[in-house]
């Protein structure tokens, strides 16, 4: 049995996290070549994904008595699940209708500087000279990286600028449910609150899925799209929430961030390797500015919020 004190055993756990998670953006490009919309694609996902965050929540709970929460602590929790989980969700599938894989994982990889600027703006955190420096690096590489999109898209420039901007969004959304984070994972704990707050976005995916009333639209969908969802569901969601949570109780946040830093790589070469999706100069120095902001944001020691993967 591996040691699991080992200096690398937490950096493997964190690496490896981040490579599955990557692939997450692969499987929807694939999932959406047999025409499913991003509603049904991500219900899906969530009904395959919520029995491993059940059980998740029961194995939680046995670890301790339950916080008691107030009715103004649920209805945060709903909000912050609905919106920031299943809503950033949403905007990230979407947006990948329209963006290559590589270009919506760089963008996404913005949330850590957009977190320090939602913590300035909201709670009067002072922007260090080094996040000032991410900042301006980070969007100058996303900048790069959409423009090398654009040149390739040609007449669908115009599409591949909405996928951009709706990816944009659901990064700004999931940077302030990190905020929002803050205020129930003491209380809660980190694996409880990632049990609730999956379970209410599951729910308001079932919710949209019966309003849409899309049943028969989604039975009639080809085997191969209940495969990907699945192994979206396990491989690229539940698979990295464990292995990140280990590698961070492992290393740490900071050490763990790090890391995850390679999540832009990991994915610009699995859309290379799986989609086909070029590689091109502009794309890899675009990557690598959005990977320095991340990292430089990451060492501040002032930095108010933790970065992890994103679970978008």
């Amino acid at each position: 049995m591996k040691d699991s004190t080992h200096p690398y055993y937490g950096a493997t756990l964190v690496l490896l996290s981040s490579i599955v998670f990557s692939s997450k953006a692969i499987m929807v490009k694939l999932a959406y070549v047999y025409h499913v919309d991003a509603a049904n694609l991500i219900a899906l996902r969530m009904a395959f994904a919520l029995p491993f965050f059940v059980a998740l929540g029961w194995w939680a709970a046995r670890q301790g008595s339950p916080a008691t929460l107030t009715i103004k602590d649920w209805s945060w929790l709903v909000i912050l699940a609905v919106i920031g989980g299943y809503g950033s969700m949403w905007l990230n599938f979407e947006g990948l209708r329209f963006v290559s894989a590589g270009l919506e994982r760089v963008i996404l990889f913005l949330y850590p500087t957009l977190v320090v600027v939602m913590s300035a703006i909201f709670l009067k955190h002072h922007i260090t000279r080094r996040e000032w420096f991410a900042m301006t690096v980070s969007y100058a590489g996303v900048v790069l990286v959409v423009w090398h999109d654009i040149e390739l898209s040609g007449l669908h420039s115009s599409e591949t600028m909405y996928g951009a901007w709706l990816v944009l969004l659901s990064a700004v959304v999931y940077a302030g449910y990190l905020l929002g984070c803050g205020q129930f994972i003491p209380k809660l704990g980190a694996t409880r609150f990632t049990a609730l707050t999956m379970g209410i976005a599951a729910f308001a995916s079932a919710c949209q899925f019966g309003i849409s009333g899309s049943t028969k639209e989604i039975m009639a969908l080809p085997h191969q799209v209940y495969a990907l969802a699945m192994l979206m569901a396990i491989v690229a969601t539940v698979m990295p929430a464990i292995l990140m949570n280990i590698g961070i109780h492992q290393l740490g946040s900071r050490k763990a961030s790090l890391i995850s830093a390679i999540g832009p790589v990991s994915t610009i070469l699995l859309a290379y390797l799986f989609l086909g999706e070029q590689l091109s100069w502009i794309q890899g120095a675009g990557t690598v500015l959005v990977m320095m902001g991340v990292v430089a944001v990451s060492m501040d020691a002032t930095t108010p919020s933790k970065v992890t993967e994103a679970d978008v």
